[in-house]
């Protein structure tokens, strides 16, 4: 018959394994390694010390001779645990993040973990843990586009500027369009929200018309002057210049910030502003839109009341717009600009250089 190993302890280690297993804020396995070392130093036998902790004879076997073997510290670490060797994964762990970030499958766009692992012959844990630890996500893609505008940095200077040190006596408005947006009416009900459900919608609709939302955004205080228009040509922006010139003080000057849409720089636009000095406009570099603050306002209305609302009618989408803009200004936050144009175009310069390295496809 196997007899368990007798356990003694010096008065410092009961000392402390007492506070160890009455310790509020000490690991619970710990606590009950703990308790099994005090009860076995009492010459209690393992059965018996199981079923008083609730807990398995071979687990108190364990421990029992675990801190004979290495007193308290035998007992405050787990031991070595099985499984494939660890310079196994060093080995793969640089090939997983190589070929993940240089290649691509034969037969797809990405490598997913399954498809990467087979190749390499290893499994699909592995590659995940590798694709964590390094922050790699092939399966998804974000879109991006480096302006190729000749005075791109002049053009980022002077807007960024603007928002950084404003000039006195003047207003900075983000001025632009958010065309063609579509009264949609879903064919049915939307399901019950719940527990355990997410919010639904069916994938058909009935299309009600179109709307375009003209926008001028108050960069310092992020108010919108806003009008909602059944097209977007030259007439309805100056129309909605006219807006803009009789709802500010007529005594500041006002800076637009806009893209480099045509109707913006149509002959009867510069007519119109050449009549009107206070009127300054500056104009985005090309596929730099995301300089225009308004632009961060849009994703905002089309998130919070567009894209998920169903509106039987072009009235109705104007009515829930003009609603939204209303809230908004009665709670206006402005947008804070904080990026400097060094950095911007220290970003821009390694994009570029890493377009220049990567093979086009």
């Amino acid at each position: 018959m196997r007899v368990a190993v007798a356990v003694t302890l010096s008065d410092e280690e009961r000392t402390e394994l007492e506070r160890l297993a009455r310790g509020r804020s000490v690991e619970a396995r710990l606590v009950l390694r703990a308790k099994i070392v005090l009860a076995a130093a009492e010459g209690q036998e393992n059965l018996q010390i199981a079923e008083e902790l609730g807990t398995l004879r071979k687990t108190v076997g364990l421990w029992r001779k675990r801190f004979v073997e290495g007193r308290i510290a035998g007992i405050e670490k787990d031991a070595p645990r099985g499984g494939r060797p660890a310079e196994v994964k060093a080995k793969l762990a640089p090939e997983i993040v190589r070929i993940t970030t240089t290649e691509k499958p034969p037969h797809a766009t990405h490598w997913s973990t399954r498809t990467l692992a087979k190749h390499l012959g290893a499994s699909p844990e592995m590659v995940r843990r590798v694709w964590k630890e390094t922050n790699l996500q092939p399966h998804r893609v974000k879109t991006f586009k480096i302006s190729n505008d000749p005075r791109f940095a002049e053009k980022l200077v002077d807007i960024v500027g603007l928002y950084l040190n404003p000039p006195d006596r003047a207003l900075v408005l983000c001025v632009d369009e958010k065309t063609q947006i579509q009264a949609l009416d879903r064919r049915q009900k939307s399901l019950p929200i719940y527990p355990g459900r997410l919010a639904t919608m069916t994938h058909d609709y009935t299309r009600h018309g179109t709307t375009t939302l003209f926008a001028a955004l108050n960069a310092a205080e992020g108010v919108v002057l806003a009008a909602c228009k059944q097209r977007h040509r030259h007439q309805e922006f100056i129309g909605f210049l006219k807006q803009i010139d009789a709802s500010t003080p007529p005594d500041v000057d006002l800076h637009l910030i806009l893209d480099n849409y045509a109707t913006h720089k149509h002959e009867k636009v510069k007519r119109w502003l050449a009549r009107r000095p206070r009127f300054h406009l500056h104009f985005t570099p090309t596929s730099g839109s995301w300089l225009n603050l308004v632009e961060r306002w849009f994703g905002e209305i089309t998130r919070q009341r567009i894209r998920r609302g169903v509106f039987q009618s072009v009235k109705q989408l104007e009515e829930a717009i003009k609603a939204y803009i209303v809230h908004h200004n009665e709670h206006a936050k402005a947008f804070t600009w904080t990026a400097q144009p060094e950095e911007i175009l220290a970003k821009v310069r390694r994009a570029r250089a890493a377009l220049d390295k990567t093979p086009s496809e």
